[in-house]
């Protein structure tokens, strides 16, 4: 039971769930993009 409730904790904390959904402003009609993206692959040699 104690590795369930861990495990929960973890998941939660690796998905971003920090509090309840905030709305999003209103933006003025149109395209709108905004938001922040890393990709990549990292290896040490």
């Amino acid at each position: 039971m104690k590795f369930a409730a861990i495990a929960v904790v973890l998941v939660l904390a690796a998905c971003g769930a920090d509090g309840p959904p905030v709305a999003a402003e209103r933006a003025k009609p149109g395209l709108n993009v905004s938001g922040e993206v890393r990709m990549g692959v990292r290896t040490e040699l």
